[in-house]
């Protein structure tokens, strides 16, 4: 049985520095950027319909007329969810991110990347894990709210 050994897995192209590869290698990256910009959004909407769902069924409930509801936690569980969700799809996604960076900007990549060791600095980041913050907070703000 052949042994396995563990190599970078860049070792496993031919990296050529051109203009092409190059050029190849910031759509590549700005692919990824992208790519966190959609989940950044896709938290962003996750963790604000999950905290929106929780206020308005929680005042539509208090309502002179309302009926009494069937489930009257189902809104907070729902939206503990929805919240929980987006927080998850954050971590995910950064960690995903970092990960995919590292290996683009290291090992046999580095002369077609064209950047400084310390890499490129992204402020879709900072917002992510602004918003990371900001979907903690919303999930304890619900978690322990006092009704």
């Amino acid at each position: 049985m052949a042994e396995l050994h563990h190599a970078d897995s860049a070792d496993r192209f031919e990296v050529r520095v051109t203009a092409d590869s190059h050029f190849g290698w910031i759509r590549t990256r700005l692919s990824l950027e992208r790519t966190m910009m959609s989940w950044v959004r896709t938290a962003a909407a996750l963790i604000g319909f999950g905290f929106a769902i929780v206020q308005y069924l929680d005042r539509l409930q208090q309502l002179p007329d309302a009926r009494p509801a069937y489930f009257p936690n189902a809104p907070r569980g729902l939206g503990l969810a929805l919240i929980g969700c987006g927080i998850l799809a954050l971590a995910v996604s950064l960690r995903q991110y970092w990960w995919t960076a590292r290996y683009l900007s290291g090992g046999t990549f580095a002369p077609i990347a064209g950047m400084r060791t310390d890499g490129m600095q992204s402020p879709v980041v900072a917002i992510a894990i602004l918003l990371f913050c900001i979907g903690l907070f919303a999930f304890f703000a619900v978690l322990f709210r006092v009704a």
